[in-house]
């Protein structure tokens, strides 16, 4: 029987040694998405394997996407993906399975607004709590036929006549905006996004590199009326960089554990992404970034960290997107940091797989931290004396990691049940941390 559990012991040796982790999820999701768009074969490398975006990859078989796969290691694939082109996907036999993985249905939800056969996108409990309506307005604004469930999953679409717009997104999403200008692609006329701050811009960055003239002006995100014949979108030839928010668990242990230091390699640093460093950084750790590269417009880095004694910091404003999805760890630094750490203007937290505000602080709690749980975000005063106990991840990949890392620096085991959750975003995850020396084990 497959173990689901986490055993951890507090830490009693430094952690040390050269790591990689595995390829960034963002850009794992889009590049199956858009590569099955392209016309001609694309080559995608260090694809990351994990639950949410394995269910990437079978939506897109369903659509009739042809797929081959060589699982060179269980964290990295490559992949070979035959574009159907714009027009070219089939219909499918069923209901499309997103399982837990949102940025799958919101995406795909835009391309499929532009096709000529209805379809259905689904996906677990949990994914069917998530909020839907902020793409379904915009598309629909756009002349999409979508129907759900007081604005959530199954969502239900029908062919639609798409015509572009300029739309003003309320909150900074990469989500919605990506869903805009994949509907696009599809539509009549000028499609244009304006963005309130910083979003992830891989969808942008992509789009270029398979020939489509996404321009940027401003906060503005245009994309062109398409070319006489339509938009050709050309094949990929990507090498996917490390997920820097899978790295953003072994750098905060690294940062917590006395006289850790560790290294990083091939870690995706794309400017919208690095949040997490700015504000471990402003807490005092020791970061170096070297060996800089660019693949496939993205650029990745290796990271060194050296532990160091952390002090709190404030967090609001543009950094939270910049680091929306790496709250739950930084919450485990400031558990361990000098002082208040205080982190605002970070409500979108609370419609992630959990309400990871709420949950976070109720399982902190459970290992003795004291965390003030506020509307959008949370205090911490520390640093803080953690005891160890039975704590649960709530099938949240991200808070199950987190807590696991705070096992290392608690003073007694610490039990992390429903852990399998983990391999939703990092396989391989208590493998790599072994490597590094921490006293991590799986556990029936």
């Amino acid at each position: 029987m497959t173990a689901h559990n986490l055993l951890i012991r507090p830490q009693k040796t430094p952690l040390r040694g050269v790591i990689s982790v595995p390829g960034d999820k963002s850009i794992s999701h889009r590049a199956v998405l858009f590569a099955a768009l392209a016309e001609g074969t694309s080559l995608i490398r260090n694809w990351l394997p994990a639950g949410d975006t394995l269910a990437t990859l079978e939506v897109m078989r369903a659509l009739g996407v042809q797929i081959e796969v060589d699982a060179r290691a269980p964290q990295a694939w490559d992949l070979q993906i035959v574009g159907r082109g714009l027009h070219g996907l089939q219909s499918p036999t069923a209901s499309l399975d997103c399982r837990n993985a949102g940025t799958c249905m919101r995406l795909l939800a835009g391309i499929l607004a532009g096709q000529r056969f209805p379809a259905a996108l689904d996906g677990s409990a949990q994914l069917r709590k998530r909020p839907m309506r902020r793409i379904i307005a915009p598309l629909a604004a756009m002349g999409a036929q979508i129907t759900a469930v007081d604005g959530r999953a199954p969502l239900h679409i029908t062919p639609a006549t798409l015509h572009g717009m300029r739309y003003e997104m309320a909150v900074a999403s990469a989500q919605v905006k990506s869903a805009l200008l994949l509907a696009g692609l599809y539509a009549a006329g000028q499609t244009a996004v304006y963005q309130p701050g910083p979003a992830r811009d891989h969808t942008e960055r992509m789009l270029a590199a398979m020939g489509v003239a996404v321009q940027v002006n401003g906060d503005w995100i245009e994309l062109p009326p398409a070319p006489e014949g339509g938009w050709r979108l050309k094949p990929l030839d990507l090498t996917v960089p490390g997920d820097i928010s899978s790295a953003a668990f072994p750098l905060v242990a690294a940062a917590i554990v006395p006289h850790s230091e560790i290294t990083i390699t091939n870690v995706g640093a794309n400017a919208t992404r690095t949040g997490i460093l700015d504000v471990l950084r402003a807490m005092g750790a020791q970061i170096e970034a070297h060996n800089e590269r660019v693949t496939g417009g993205e650029t990745a880095v290796d990271l060194t960290i050296q532990f160091n004694d952390l002090r709190g910091a404030e967090v609001r404003g543009a950094t939270v997107v910049r680091a929306i999805d790496e709250f739950p760890i930084l919450a485990v630094a400031a558990t361990q940091a000098a002082g208040l750490t205080r982190v605002r203007d970070a409500a979108e937290l609370r419609v992630k797989e959990v309400d990871r505000i709420s949950v976070l602080a109720g399982e902190l709690r459970k290992l003795g931290a004291d965390v003030a749980e506020q509307p959008d975000g949370f205090i911490i005063t520390g640093p803080q004396h953690l005891h160890g106990g039975a704590v649960d991840s709530h099938d949240d990949h991200r808070l199950g990691m987190s807590l696991a890392v705070a096992g290392l620096v608690s003073q007694g085991p610490t039990l992390v049940h429903a852990a399998r959750c983990v391999h939703d975003s990092f396989p391989g995850f208590v493998e790599t941390m072994q490597q590094l020396g921490a006293e991590i084990t799986w556990v029936d």
